[in-house]
């Protein structure tokens, strides 16, 4: 029991010692570190205070969201290469980040928030960065100034190109032989009527008339006398009537006189054709 009892005043000895020991530890540190402080504040003491004015954007000014901004301002003992933080706030909510720029004291081409309210509670604030005396930073706020919506971009419809109308494909051949267009009309409407008869001599010519490769006349023996028969035209377009020789009689080629009228005008005709090729005329109808 004895010997227990000794051995645990030791310990408690010893702990004592170790708590002390730390304790002057603290205060010493505690000291060195006040003298530190002190001596710290003493040389900011001596640095130059620093300032930033904005001078741009002031009281009278009005923004238009979407714009391209400036911004100026004056600074006291912040060297050239020093940068500043300007913000843009509305009711002191910061509402955009306006930029970093070096102390140039001036800086442009800053777009504005297409999104900005309008309103007149708006103010530029403009904040010293890494400053030498981390206990004095220059920071400016504006007066309040106005900040407008910007109208809305009116949509552009690009007139669609005007379209031009195909140019109608004109038959050149049928059935293996050539068309050759001897004379383009214009008649005042879609119904005609056609006389058709034997261009001099009657000498046993049979022939066909087409209209846009449909026949209207077929294998027709050439008289004197005329053949008289009404046809449609289509109107959008030139519309090609031709002679089709199926023989060449005794006295080639086959001739046939033609008689075009619209119920206003007439026009007369003469038409040739042989085996190879055959001529043709070109009727428009009046728009």
């Amino acid at each position: 029991m004895k010997s227990s009892y000794t051995k645990y005043s030791r310990i408690t000895w010893n702990t004592c010692l170790l708590v002390f020991g730390i304790g002057v530890l603290f205060v010493s540190n505690g000291y060195a570190n006040h003298e530190f402080r002190a001596s710290h504040k003493a040389d900011l003491s001596k640095l130059p205070k620093t300032a930033i004015k904005i001078t741009y954007p002031h009281s009278q000014t009005i923004w238009t969201t979407a714009d391209t901004v400036t911004l100026k301002w004056t600074t006291r003992n912040i060297e050239r290469d020093k940068t500043i933080k300007f913000y843009l706030s509305k009711d002191d909510m910061v509402v955009q980040e306006l930029g970093v720029f070096e102390n140039s004291e001036y800086a442009e081409g800053i777009i504005l928030h297409r999104g900005l309210p309008a309103g007149d509670n708006y103010r530029v604030i403009g904040i010293e960065l890494f400053p030498d005396d981390k206990y004095s930073i220059a920071k400016y706020a504006t007066a309040f100034f106005t900040i407008k919506k910007a109208p809305r971009p009116t949509k552009r419809v690009a007139p669609k190109p005007v379209e031009k109308p195909a140019k109608p494909v004109v038959r050149n051949t049928f059935e293996g032989r050539k068309l050759t267009y001897v004379k383009e009309l214009t008649v005042k409407g879609k119904e005609i009527r056609i006389n058709l008869w034997d261009h001099g001599r009657k000498d046993g010519d049979i022939v066909s008339i087409y209209l846009n490769g449909e026949a209207v006349v077929s294998e027709y023996y050439l008289e004197y006398r005329k053949k008289t028969f009404e046809v449609q035209l289509d109107p959008s377009k030139p519309n090609d009537l031709f002679l089709y020789a199926h023989n060449l009689g005794k006295f080639p080629p086959n001739t046939v006189s033609i008689e075009i009228l619209d119920g206003t005008d007439s026009e007369n005709i003469v038409l040739n054709s042989d085996l190879k090729s055959c001529e043709a005329v070109l009727i428009n109808v009046e728009e």
